[in-house]
């Protein structure tokens, strides 16, 4: 939706119509231009979420006053992680920089979690007693699955019954294809298509190393909000290994619940080395599973959350 007239006097009649007095915007910009309308209404604190689009919008000129009068018209700009906490600064007041609050997204460990239905995943693509490295995302350039695919022939050479498993879809996926096809890999590339979100815990589970080598793109216009797929991996159990994209290196501790990595030699020397020591992935997958219980819990930032929604920004 866009802050048009139509939207902002459907969000204020509702907000009237039931005593709203708080307002949650699931993204900041550009729908929280309508805070002032809202604020008219009858409502008196609103938080508004930031993720990695705004941090375009503090790039450009012509949006960047935009974000400024949302971070000046909110009670809360929340923040993923240091990335986008400097970006986002940089463009608003600083009254409005002040009242920032990290607040990024959490894993469910009931369904994220090692067991959770591996065994079936591979006895069902064929995988048993193969080693097997997992890429779970949208198949677009930023992901960094074309990376994966031109390490792979690397990988292989020294692994030789390695698999790599492409979990998704989306429009990049045909030249995926044709690209796994041209470096002779298509035999041990995998790709499933779409798959339903309850049935993802498995795919993660079949895995023995995650990888997401997502990139920056477009100028720093196009970047990694942060990666909950990383975070979703490590719960699992999985070491993961990430690319050096706007907020990704947040989701992991580099040489300890994995590696972050920025071009394609750097990835297939990290991928054989994780496939070749199967202890140490499974130690920097205990590292990423007691790291995620500690500090990513869907319960801690639904608490977070609530603190934001209800009490002081400080």
């Amino acid at each position: 939706m866009l802050p048009v007239p139509a939207v902002w006097r459907r969000a204020a009649t509702i907000a009237r119509e039931h005593g709203c007095d708080t307002v949650l915007f699931g993204a900041a910009a550009p729908l929280g231009l309508i805070t002032p309308a809202l604020r008219r209404a009858g409502v008196t604190r609103v938080v508004a979420c930031t993720h990695g689009h705004e941090a375009g919008w503090a790039a450009l000129p012509g949006a960047r006053p935009l974000l400024r009068r949302i971070g000046d018209e909110v009670d809360v700009l929340t923040y993923l992680g240091e990335y986008f906490r400097v970006r986002l600064a940089r463009a608003l007041s600083p009254e409005a920089a002040e009242r920032m609050v990290r607040l990024a997204p959490g894993v469910d460990m009931t369904t994220f979690r090692p067991g959770a239905g591996g065994a079936a995943v591979r006895d069902r693509l064929g995988l048993a007693g193969r080693p097997v490295v997992i890429c779970v995302s949208r198949m677009v350039p930023r992901k960094g699955q074309d990376t994966l695919i031109l390490a792979w022939p690397q990988v292989r050479a020294e692994v030789s019954d390695a698999v790599l498993l492409l979990v998704g879809d989306g429009p990049y996926a045909p030249d995926l294809r044709r690209l796994a096809q041209q470096v002779g890999v298509s035999d041990s590339v995998l790709f499933t298509g779409p798959v339903r979100w309850a049935d993802l815990p498995g795919y993660y589970d079949a895995a023995d190393v995650f990888a997401m080598p997502c990139r920056t793109r477009r100028a720093g216009l196009d970047v990694e909000g942060l990666g909950i797929v990383y975070l979703e991996a490590s719960a699992t159990g999985l070491p993961v290994i990430g690319g050096d994209s706007g907020g990704a290196p947040d989701a992991i501790l580099d040489g300890e619940t994995g590696y972050v990595v920025s071009d394609g030699p750097g990835l297939a020397a990290r991928l054989i080395e994780l496939l070749k020591d199967p202890d140490k992935a499974k130690a920097m997958g205990e590292k990423g599973l007691a790291w995620v219980d500690r500090e990513w819990r869907w319960e801690l930032t639904a608490a977070r959350l609530s603190t934001v929604l209800g009490a002081s920004s400080t």
